[in-house]
């Protein structure tokens, strides 16, 4: 049985991505995603704890922005974040983003 920490449901996505860190920018594909984190598929080099700023672009409308911390980081796959800080209009889309997702059949 595997330990999961995850406290929201994820789910499986394939949205383009921008992320900027201490030392790059770069392209991305977001893989999975909840309310309070996502996985970030990108090549690369971040440390656990680094602050990072995403931009996911969202089926509809703008894209979400929001400020996430590194969790875990497999060098040249990508990394796993938490997020930490976005606008309420964000948090808001993000929600419903997620919850027609998980009705999809």
């Amino acid at each position: 049985m595997t330990d999961e920490r995850r406290r929201s449901p994820r789910v499986k996505v394939n949205l383009q991505a921008r992320w900027e860190g201490v030392l790059l920018q770069q392209e991305a594909t977001i893989t999975d995603l909840s309310k309070t984190g996502c996985f970030v598929l990108t090549g690369g080099k971040v440390e656990p704890k680094e602050l990072v700023r995403l931009e996911i672009e969202a089926p509809e409308g703008e894209p979400f922005v929001l400020w996430a911390e590194v969790v875990e980081a497999a060098f040249e796959i990508g990394f796993a974040v938490r997020f930490t800080s976005m606008t309420d209009d964000d948090e808001l889309r993000l929600g419903r983003f997620i919850i027609a997702s998980l009705e999809k059949p």
